[in-house]
């Protein structure tokens, strides 16, 4: 790397981002994880140290405890991400790089094929993240994983081609709302603009990801909106969805993909929150915030976690108590 590149980051970042080239340039096989439920930045940040790892020559088994999202299958290698829960491996792996995962909980049932002396690299831009790797990587002020996946590249001057550029921007895209979140800053800006260079159709991404919906996602859309509730002094919105609605409608799990962002976006409101019931009666909790209260303090205290804007978390209880132990517990630190 550049001195000019270096001197961009401090030196202890510096530090971790050798680390994690030198975890990645001392092993040879990896096994590239990342979040149950993944999302947009969790898929490409997947795609993003695959490639990475085929580029310096390494082997790469990337894997998930469940399915590629569907909107996310046009992205180059995604039908190589195994699916865990339908594809059991009969080997165990010794050298793992986690990606987007707050804690290792959150890796899920992937765990189960860890060896026992494994090592693995942490990367991450959590802020509750507990630094359960070996090796950590972890930049909190990062708008998404892809952005330290960028750094990481860079860092390592390892040349961009447009199968990496796509995945990176497609991470940032997402984890910054098409770029209208606070945590798009001029870094961010800038690794998307040098992405654009490796001819990446940002606008065509735009529209599949932000702007299009299924017919199933408008109806489950049709039936949240049908049930939007405020507290007593509209700082609080609320939307749900019963595990029946799903079926009715002919959702799967991505078309939930958004639909907290209507209770949050109602003028006035300060947290919005979608509770979604699963096939066991347990409840999905996934909260956004203005910024006037920590949804991941509050997640947290719920055994989830995720980021101060944005977070989520699960309670084994019916929806009405699940729904009255969430919306007090905001209200609480909406008004301590």
């Amino acid at each position: 790397m550049t001195a000019a590149k270096a001197a961009a980051f401090p030196a202890a970042y510096n530090n971790q981002l050798q680390a994690a080239l030198d975890f990645i340039r001392d092993g040879n096989r990896f096994l590239v994880v990342s979040h149950v439920q993944p999302d947009g930045d969790a898929i490409s940040s997947t795609l993003t140290v695959g490639w990475l790892l085929r580029q310096l020559g390494k082997q790469a088994v990337m894997m998930n405890e469940g399915a590629v999202p569907v909107r996310m299958q046009f992205l180059d290698a995604s039908a190589e991400i195994v699916n865990y829960s339908k594809q059991l491996p009969n080997e165990t792996y010794d050298r793992i790089i986690a990606i987007d995962c707050a804690d290792s909980r959150r890796i899920g049932r992937v765990k189960e094929i860890f060896a026992e002396s494994a090592q693995l690299l942490n990367i991450d831009h959590h802020p509750t993240n507990d630094a359960f790797g070996t090796v950590n990587l972890i930049r909190v002020d990062a708008a998404a994983t892809v952005e330290i996946l960028y750094d990481l590249i860079e860092f390592g001057a390892i040349p961009f081609n447009r199968e990496a550029a796509t995945a990176i921007y497609t991470g940032l895209l997402t984890d910054t709302g098409g770029f209208r979140y606070s945590n798009t800053t001029p870094r961010v800006m800038q690794a998307a603009s040098r992405m654009l260079e490796e001819d990446v159709a940002g606008h065509w991404i735009a529209n599949h990801l932000l702007e299009q919906m299924t017919k199933p996602q408008l109806l489950l859309l049709q039936r949240g909106l049908n049930r939007l509730a405020f507290s007593d002094d509209n700082r609080i919105a609320w939307l749900y969805v019963a595990f029946a609605d799903m079926a009715e409608t002919g959702a799967v799990g991505d078309d939930l993909e958004g639909l907290v962002n209507y209770a949050l976006n109602v003028e006035g409101v300060d947290v919005g929150i979608l509770f979604k019931e699963t096939e066991n009666g347990d409840v999905k909790v996934s909260m956004r915030s203005s910024g006037k209260a920590d949804v991941a303090a509050i997640a947290q205290s719920f055994g989830g976690g995720g980021h101060v804007r944005a977070s989520g978390c699960r309670l084994e209880q019916p929806m009405q108590d699940a729904m009255s132990t969430v919306i007090q517990a905001v209200s609480e630190a909406l008004n301590p």
